[in-house]
């Protein structure tokens, strides 16, 4: 059945949140598990254009829900979460080379790049089937004169992240633990893009059915140090800090 295609939506929301719809419980094998495909998961396909409100800057953000992207079209409530405690701790990302993994709409990477000032580096990143939307928002929210400060480019977790430079000061994630499938390739990727003197920020909601807990748990920590850096009892969202166990060749 053909998805009917609805005008496109705006509406404001500044430190907000958008409910979005749960990541599916039941996912196939692989890496397309991330973008699951059944189009009567999302069935209807539409654009939406929502405006957030962070550190002092409006950010315009495209979603194209439908099944082509699936997951990856909304803003997830994790995001905004961590976007808002960027705002709240102040962090500065000027000077810093940072990387976002499974970025979606590219929300959380956009905000860094603007609060470093257009003097850090950003490198946004997600499966290829979602980098047009993130393109989209980049455009939509830095100056044309400093676009070369995100730069947006494919990472298969697990696969070709020894593409990517290793110690990155800052390494994002926003509700990207949920498929149990992916937790050793996403270690794996974070083990090679973290230094010694990396910070990881990851912001999940905690569902139980994806034990997403247990990847926190039982096997983040067997790789690297981390610590609840915040939680959200309302929205069940933390947010974990999380470094290197060092030694002078980095992690381990």
């Amino acid at each position: 059945m053909a998805a009917s295609r609805q005008p496109l939506l705006c509406h404001v929301e500044f430190g907000g949140a958008v409910a979005g719809r749960e990541p599916p419980e039941a996912a196939p094998e692989g890496l397309e598990a991330v973008f699951p495909r059944e189009v009567g998961l999302f069935a209807d396909t539409f654009p939406e254009e929502t405006r957030y409100g962070f550190c002092g800057h409006v950010l315009t953000i495209a979603q194209h829900h439908g099944a082509r992207l699936g997951v990856a079209a909304p803003v997830w409530e994790a995001a905004l979460t961590l976007c808002k405690y960027f705002e709240k701790q102040k962090l500065n990302f000027w000077g810093k080379k940072v990387i976002e993994l499974g970025a979606g709409t590219g929300i959380v990477g956009i905000l860094a790049t603007l609060l470093g000032m257009y003097r850090g580096d950003v490198t946004i990143t997600d499966l290829p089937l979602a980098l047009e939307q993130i393109q989209e928002n980049v455009h939509r929210n830095v100056p044309a004169a400093h676009l070369a400060r995100a730069r947006v480019c494919a990472l298969s977790w697990g696969l070709d992240h020894e593409e990517f430079l290793r110690d990155y000061d800052f390494i994002l994630g926003a509700d990207i633990v949920y498929l149990k499938d992916t937790y050793p390739l996403l270690i794996r990727t974070l083990r090679h893009l973290c230094g010694p003197h990396s910070t990881i920020y990851l912001s999940s909601k905690m569902r139980q059915e994806h034990s997403t807990a247990v990847f926190y748990e039982a096997l983040l920590p067997l790789h690297f140090a981390s610590e609840l850096a915040y939680r959200d009892e309302n929205e069940n969202i933390n947010i974990y800090r999380v470094t290197s166990k060092q030694n002078k060749d980095g992690c381990f």
